[in-house]
């Protein structure tokens, strides 16, 4: 009886698989949808490049023009850095700060400038940052640059134009209510920092990003979430989109 029901469940599953594979086509075929070239993308393959330790990874980012220097935040872990495409990692925040690493933004004008902040994941273990941190110097040395109960920092970005002006996407406290959440900027590198957008206490900013063809125009987005140790609300008044 029990093999009866397996085999069953296979066919069940298989049939499932052929359906969802013909729709894809079907719907492609119908919109007129291209596929890239199997020529670009069969040699391409996901590997892990570590460092091998435990926790997730929130945030990476590369340097353009140096295709093999990446900077990725950790969980707990600080700030790490390759400039071999992977093949070796070095934490360089440790001696300057810890906690979290959610967001990190490399100056599109200076690569040497970087910008990081604090864990925004909304799980039942998420970690804290402590504010927002600046190197000018590519990661050798580091400067505390306020904002220090932001503590979750969903997105910061640099005008692309001038490495002073810079946006920060602030969720602040997951487990409460809080003041401090909303779109903060700074016009000298950080510190002092003017909010710009403010909802509500349970609603804080999770992404932000500056329009590429007219840095005057910034999308944002607002999200009301509650972490306890025990359950995740999401959604409700004050989660929504602007443009400034």
């Amino acid at each position: 009886m029990t093999t009866k029901i397996n085999k069953m469940y296979f066919r069940c599953v298989l049939l499932f698989i052929v359906y969802l594979i013909t729709s894809a086509f079907s719907y492609a075929q119908k919109n007129q949808v291209k596929f890239p070239d199997p020529a670009l993308t069969e040699s391409v393959e996901w590997r892990c490049i570590g460092p091998f330790r435990g926790g997730r990874s929130c945030a990476v980012a590369g340097v353009p023009g140096r295709n093999n220097i990446f900077y990725f935040g950790a969980t707990g872990g600080g700030v790490w850095k390759t400039i071999n495409g992977g093949r070796s990692w070095n934490n360089i925040s440790d001696g300057f700060f810890g906690g979290s690493i959610g967001s990190i933004t490399v100056c599109p004008q200076d690569p040497n400038v970087i910008y990081v902040g604090g864990e925004k994941n909304g799980s039942g273990n998420v970690s804290s940052g402590m504010g927002v941190w600046k190197s000018e110097d590519a990661g050798m040395t580091w400067t505390s640059k306020g904002l220090e109960k932001s503590r979750h920092i969903g997105r910061i970005r640099v005008h692309p134009t001038n490495p002073d002006i810079v946006y920060t996407a602030v969720m602040g406290d997951l487990f409460k209510d809080s003041q401090d959440r909303g779109i903060y900027k700074s016009i000298d590198g950080g510190n002092p920092w003017k909010k710009l957008l403010y909802v509500n206490p349970s609603s804080g900013a999770v992404d932000l990003c500056i329009d590429p063809t007219n840095p005057r125009i910034i999308y944002a987005t607002t999200w009301n979430v509650r972490r306890t140790p025990y359950s995740l609300s999401s959604g409700g008044d004050g989660s929504s989109y602007g443009k400034a």
